[in-house]
């Protein structure tokens, strides 16, 4: 007998096998059957919960397939200084912190977030000048909502005892005034430098924003995500470990493992929990970009790295933007396939942003995965449209040609740096439709089905987990996601008005409106 009973319901599987059905019954975590009119009506009982949908429509849970749960929790409890807060400019967020310092004793760390240059009357980052008169007597950091750039202001560079000598970040670079050398207190590609030195958020600070994050995923129906923080190491692990025994995270949860997190779980000191439906380690997290100028790290250095991760039979996970990334991360796992053969490595690219045709059968034909970001089309368009050089504007984000390349690409939300939405990844890898309502790259767009893959079936398989999730279908597990409306008939403009009514996860409803 089931012990959870949908009924009435338009039921998207994403099954080919058997694509819709109107009935499912679950039992134990796992959905026992999937059928059409009265053909389960044996499977309920007494002490089965029948749920009548009146039509509403169902889908396999959504997984994010790269986020990174720590920021998103600290951008919940830190001041919100995004264009969605009502800031236009850097007067605006001198205000905001100055009316902030007010509530916090000297010396205290002011923490901000979420600023977005282009969306300011400067059109510029703010600068440790700006930042002083908000806030004088306390050291601050701003981090710019892609997390790629932090601001810090005097009282926080004297703090870290960063001066006119101190070298540039290793692979980051530090802004300098050209006349005097003097850092402007802005920093690109130095988040995990700089979170090495500030002060981390206290536990109950974390936990309290692990629980507003808890809320976020739920509400817009991810039942499963993956961690793609850099940074991840065993302390991370027991800390994920800690949260889902706590009951503070709903969603399951894969974490990336960062190089010193890899070289712990090689000597098998990551401990074995009994559920490993509920949280496993994931693929190893590589930042490859070039933010200081050149390549970081070096192709040879990437080479070895990913070959060691190769060797070890698991999933690199390399972080690539900028088109000579891509062709630096396709260079080296073809490299380590010219050696070390091995089936099936699903090997990855995470964001894959600019990615010509040439490169796109690259990618096919070493067996590679995509993990993008179709959310950025719709919350960021407008800066592209305004910033990306026409070279690049071709190649970005091009899901429909890797897609017809027959490469697996899924979709994560990368948040925060956008909303954990993945109802707007559909809309955007589908309309190509900004916020604002220009269109990027049209040549691009991808079906619903496709889209809607992106955050389900694929998502999926790029953790390896294409036997436990994203279809309906029997054995598989009971994370499903209720919607107000259909996705796949509803106009495409409609597509991003699409509430989350109800999210389940094992069987049980964690979300309900």
């Amino acid at each position: 007998m089931s012990d959870l009973y949908l009924t009435n319901a338009l039921i998207e599987t994403m099954d080919p096998d058997f694509p819709r059905a109107d009935t499912l019954a679950i039992k134990e975590g796992r959905i026992l059957a999937v059928g059409t009119g009265d053909r389960l009506k044996e499977l309920i009982n007494s002490r089965t919960d029948a749920v009548d949908l009146s039509g509403r429509t169902v889908l396999p849970g959504f997984i994010d397939a790269h986020l990174h749960l720590r920021a998103l929790a600290e951008s919940l409890i830190t001041l919100n200084l995004s264009p969605e807060s009502g800031i236009s400019s850097i007067g605006q967020i001198q205000e905001r912190i100055h009316q902030e310092s007010l509530k916090r004793p000297p010396g205290t760390w002011i923490r901000a977030g979420g600023y977005n240059e282009i969306y300011l009357a400067e059109q510029r980052d703010p600068n440790r000048w700006d930042l002083d008169p908000a806030a004088p007597d306390h050291p601050v950091k701003l981090t710019h909502r892609s997390g790629h750039a932090q601001v810090l202001n005097s009282p926080a560079l004297k703090w870290l005892n960063i001066t006119i000598e101190t070298p540039d970040p290793p692979g980051g670079l530090m802004e300098r005034d050209l006349e005097t050398g003097e850092p402007t207190g802005v920093f690109y590609g130095a988040g995990d430098f700089l979170s090495e030195l500030i002060p981390p958020l206290n536990r109950e600070q974390l936990d309290q924003g692990v629980k507003l994050a808890n809320q976020e995923l739920v509400k817009a129906g991810i039942t499963s995500f993956q961690d793609a923080s850099s940074r991840n190491d065993l302390e991370r692990w027991l800390s994920f470990e800690g949260w889902k025994t706590n009951g503070f995270l709903d969603s399951r949860v894969v974490m990336m493992l960062g190089w010193k997190g890899f070289e712990e779980y090689q000597s098998s000191r990551f401990p074995i929990i009994r559920d490993k439906n509920q949280l496993k380690p994931g693929g190893v997290k590589i930042v490859l970009d070039e933010t200081s100028g050149k390549l970081f790290p070096s192709q040879e250095e990437l080479n070895g790295i990913v070959l060691s991760i190769h060797k070890a039979g698991l999933q690199a996970a390399i972080h690539a933007i900028e088109e000579t990334a891509v062709r630096a991360a396709c260079t080296a796992i073809e490299y380590v396939g010219r050696n070390v053969a091995r089936r099936d490595h699903r090997h990855r690219l995470e964001h894959c942003s600019v990615c010509p045709p040439d490169l796109a059968e690259r990618i096919a034909s070493s067996g590679i995965m995509v993990v993008s970001n179709p959310a950025f089309i719709y919350f960021s368009g407008e800066r592209y449209l305004k910033t990306v050089t026409p070279s690049q504007f071709n190649h970005l984000y091009p899901f429909a040609r890797l897609i017809k390349n027959d490469v697996p690409v899924a979709a994560g939300s990368d948040a925060p740096v956008a909303p954990v939405n993945p109802l707007a990844g559909i809309y955007g890898a589908v309309t190509r439709r900004a916020k604002t309502g220009g269109v990027v790259l049209e040549k691009e767009k991808i079906g619903v089905y496709e889209a809607v893959a992106m955050v389900t079936g694929t998502a999926a398989r790029s953790s390896f987990d294409e036997h436990q999730k994203g279809q309906i279908a029997p054995g598989k597990m009971a994370d499903l996601v209720v919607l107000s409306d259909n996705p796949f008939s509803v106009p495409e403009e409609e597509i991003k008005n699409i509430q989350v009514e109800m999210t389940i996860i094992g069987g049980k409803v964690v979300y309900s409106i």
